[in-house]
């Protein structure tokens, strides 16, 4: 054969060539954006560990073209698999499997697991490890697996079994699950992390929150719900106090923001208003909140501040006699009004003062006071704007929503009426929501 023959023939090799670099380059680029969007799900999300296993297991499936994945957690010994992750089965070969023993880490699984290296395989069932499959199982031929560790230390395997197009997995497949189980590693380390450091926050949340104080002849009860987000510290707020002029005072408040400040501020905001109310319990709410406003803005720099302040005094006739009835002077400072509730009746909504949002720092007075009378058995729900704040619904919408909900829960205890408006909250859920409610005893 002349040089002349040889070149077409070296052009089309070389062609052949570029023709495969360009489509490993393409499913690098694949590879390197599953991993992109793998790491934005974990930190972007409170998920569960075991959805974040699943979403990589599924992940590993994608990058390489496979029919089956399963991630294999590890014992504390890391000698046997302590839990499965499988994908890929249909629910017929589920149920022919089901009452078959979890596989513990015997035959190839425990190749992987005796050497945490990569490992490829064209033909399982000529690999000398190989244990062969239980009764049921569909038919495996090729797998490609590596180890997930995390600080050094092996947290599971990644197994991959089959290829879509039926060709067994090659060394580009070994390097792309090689690199994809480092990735996972910092994955599952992160959300571990994340789910901590929410736990944390939640956990100090709590503690800044009050235990409410005996009320009687009133009842009361509180939520709170962190916000979906997570590592965010709310500066949502209730109490309930008992008065020495025998009135009792209902408070909610929402600090603006979401961490270590928010979560002083409202420390602070709550103490400097039982301050005032013990100084003037029988000041006019609308007049608490104003000096409560002047005391912020002289001695903090606290950010903005919302409130619902709201006091209960039992009702009495021409002649002294108790009605059953109490009642209940509120005013706001940029918060959304209670929403009162009654077994048999609707009662009405107070109407919501629009006005600015204040500082407890704007010169702007609280909302002017407003009487209501709350029958005997009625509940009294305040709330932040957490449960009722929705991009796409008005809040007069999601305020009528909340109080036709807890008039159809009245008859339910307290505590089953917040942890029920907490679940099925009309707003989006993006933020923290506390609830306080009040009830007012039934007339002999």
């Amino acid at each position: 054969m002349s040089n002349n023959d040889r070149v077409p023939q070296r052009g089309m090799r070389l062609g052949t060539e570029l023709a495969q670099i360009a489509d490993q380059l393409i499913v690098l680029a694949r590879g390197q954006n599953r991993l992109h969007e793998l790491y934005e799900a974990v930190i972007s999300r409170d998920q569960d560990l075991s959805d974040v296993l699943r979403l990589i297991a599924r992940t590993a499936m994608d990058l390489v073209e496979a029919r089956y994945g399963a991630l294999g957690v590890l014992d504390d010994r890391g000698e046997r698999l302590r839990e499965l992750i499988p994908l890929g089965l249909s629910e017929t070969q589920v149920r022919a499997l089901s009452g078959t023993d979890m596989p513990t880490g015997r035959g190839l699984l425990g190749q992987l697991i005796a050497h945490p290296e990569p490992m490829r395989v064209k033909d399982i069932a000529a690999h000398p490890a190989a244990v062969g499959f239980p009764a049921g199982h569909p038919p495996m031929r090729s797998m490609v697996g590596a180890a997930v560790s995390i600080r050094g230390r092996v947290y599971g395997n990644l197994y991959l079994c089959e290829r879509k197009d039926s060709r067994p997995f090659d060394a580009h497949d070994e390097a792309m699950i090689a690199a994809f189980a480092e990735a996972a590693g910092l994955a599952i380390d992160d959300a571990a992390l994340m789910r901590q450091t929410r736990l944390d926050a939640e956990h100090f949340q709590r503690m800044l929150l009050p235990r409410l104080s005996d009320v009687r002849p009133l009842l009361s009860a509180s939520v709170y719900r962190p916000a979906s987000a997570p590592r965010h510290i709310g500066g949502d707020w209730y109490d309930a106090i008992p008065l020495p002029t025998g009135a009792v005072a209902a408070v909610i408040g929402d600090v603006v923001g979401h961490d270590l400040q928010a979560a002083a501020a409202m420390a602070q905001i709550r103490n400097m208003l039982l301050a005032h109310l013990h100084y003037a319990p029988a000041a006019e709410p609308a007049e608490t909140l104003t000096a409560l406003d002047h005391t912020v803005e002289d001695l903090t720099r606290n950010p903005v501040t919302t409130l619902c302040l709201a006091r209960f005094e039992p009702e009495t006739d021409t002649v002294g006699a108790n009605t059953g009835r109490f009642r209940m002077r509120w005013s706001t400072a940029g918060h959304p009004p209670a929403a009162p509730a009654h077994p048999r009746h609707r009662l009405p909504l107070p109407s919501r003062t629009a006005r600015p949002t204040p500082r407890c720092r704007q010169h702007d007075a609280p909302s002017r006071p407003h009487p209501f009378t709350a029958p005997p058995s009625s509940t009294v729900i305040f709330y932040t704007d957490g449960l009722t704040e929705h991009p796409q619904r008005p809040i007069d919408q999601t305020m009528s929503q909340l109080a036709d909900k807890a008039g159809q829960l009245n008859r339910l205890s307290l505590q089953e009426i917040l942890e029920t408006l907490a679940d099925q909250h009309p707003s989006d859920g993006h933020d923290d929501m506390a609830l306080l409610a009040i009830r007012i005893p039934p007339h002999p």
